[in-house]
């Protein structure tokens, strides 16, 4: 769909054997696009939308910005920004809206609705963001002036729930059809009631995943951070209800659940209290690019890690990659940077303890072929460090200089190692050294 959003191409098979006004007779073909698709992503912004007016002030708040919790104008461009992407969403659906009602049974005066809706806070957005300070009362009548909108038109509340029935499906084939069996087995019972929201949050995170992809310009992606961040509390909370009332505690299914809730806690703090706290506020674009890619990993990885741990309950034999194809890759690359990182640390104790020129030439050696083809494999926000550690280290001539450097590279290659080890898809997989 991010394809769709930023630039439509087009093929046309042209016969260059043919007269120059024969060929200008040539029609491109018209770009096919998935009606249901841009319903969905549109949903998606719009649920995000709807959570970051209702508390963009706190969802990403740096408990050490005094003068950020007073200052509203990020949020407005953030909120901007997005609903200039809404926008786009809603035009591309009406050009293909030719029938009464959309595939999701939304009329053409409904989807008309919504646009002028929009059209006119962006017209107010537009004139706001322009001021140097915008108070938390400027933000708090206007976010709240369009939330009420939004919430009366019939356009949103059925863009949002199709969105979220497409969500609920977003599963492995053998997940979804555990979902929409008829089964008496209790644990699959549990199964059905909890998946569709795990489903419905790695849809969220997919639409994250595109725009890195993409290189798209990726503050606006924050709404959709603020909707996950809601769903994952009220997946916790459901799941913690159902263990209090739950008749068997040696179960397993009881285990699975339980660690499935500490899971999405523990996941949830790091990405919202860390990587993405004060974001609003970063400026420099690979630093906003390597906490998104953080976030949307941890939270991605986390939550196949526990569908797939579901799965095996269903069938113990079941794969990580079968489930999810993305898994094998991500399996691959984080067991071979593992292993790397652990022959580079003990390289680099080496080149320390006894800086010789085979020792300095070997590890020199071994951190050139690191760079090509490994250094890849690595989160975007520690590749920087790891690459300026590489520079000083492979210019660096006299041993009084390079120890420090060593001992310091050394020091976090331990760190970056036990990061690694922490990965989603390492949980079954323990290092030995």
């Amino acid at each position: 769909m991010a394809a769709i959003l930023i630039e439509n191409q087009i093929d046309a098979q042209i016969d260059e054997r043919q007269p120059a006004p024969e060929r200008r007779k040539v029609k491109a073909k018209p770009p096919v696009i998935n009606e249901t698709d841009v319903i969905t992503e549109l949903g998606v912004w719009l649920s995000g939308m709807e959570s970051f007016l209702a508390s963009g002030r706190y969802s990403f708040a740096d408990s050490g910005d005094v003068k950020g919790t007073a200052d509203m104008v990020k949020e407005f461009r953030i909120a901007h920004s997005a609903l200039l992407r809404v926008a786009r969403l809603n035009a591309l659906l009406l050009s293909v809206h030719k029938t009464e009602q959309t595939a999701g049974q939304i009329s053409g005066r409904e989807l008309s609705d919504l646009a002028a809706a929009i059209r006119d806070s962006i017209l107010i957005s537009d004139s706001m963001i322009r001021s140097e300070y915008i108070g938390v009362a400027e933000w708090k009548a206007w976010s709240g002036s369009l939330a009420d909108r939004l919430t009366y038109l019939t356009a949103f509340k059925k863009i949002v729930r199709l969105a979220e029935a497409e969500g609920e499906q977003f599963l492995p084939s053998q997940l979804r059809q555990l979902i929409n069996a008829m089964s008496d087995d209790p644990e699959h019972a549990e199964l059905a009631l909890v998946l569709p929201r795990f489903g419905k949050i790695l849809k969220w995170l997919s639409v994250v995943g595109k725009m890195l992809e993409a290189d798209e310009p990726l503050k606006p992606a924050l709404l959709i951070f603020s909707s996950v961040n809601e769903q994952v509390q009220e997946l916790i909370g459901s799941i913690n209800n159902r263990l209090e009332n739950f008749p068997d505690e040696e179960a397993a299914i009881f285990a699975s659940l339980d660690a499935a809730s500490y899971t999405s806690s523990i996941e949830l703090k790091k990405v919202y209290t860390q990587e993405l706290a004060g974001l609003a506020r970063v400026r420099p674009s690979p630093s906003i690019y390597a906490r998104m890619e953080t976030s949307y990993s941890l939270l991605t990885e986390g939550f196949q890690q526990m569908l797939i741990g579901f799965a095996r309950l269903v069938d113990p034999k079941a794969k990580g990659h079968d489930l999810f194809p993305n898994f094998k890759k991500k399996l691959g690359e984080s067991l071979v940077l593992r292993t790397e990182l652990s022959s580079l640390a003990r390289l680099v104790q080496t080149a320390e303890q006894q800086p010789e020129k085979q020792n300095i030439e070997k590890l020199q050696s071994t951190l050139r072929d690191f760079m090509v083809a490994k250094v890849r494999f690595l989160f975007y926000k520690d590749t920087e460090t790891v690459e300026r550690f590489i520079e000083e280290i492979l210019v660096t001539k006299q041993n009084k200089d390079l120890v420090p450097i060593l001992h310091r590279f050394g020091a976090y290659l331990d760190t970056l190692f036990g990061q690694v080890n922490l990965r989603a898809v390492l949980a079954e997989h323990p290092f030995e050294s």
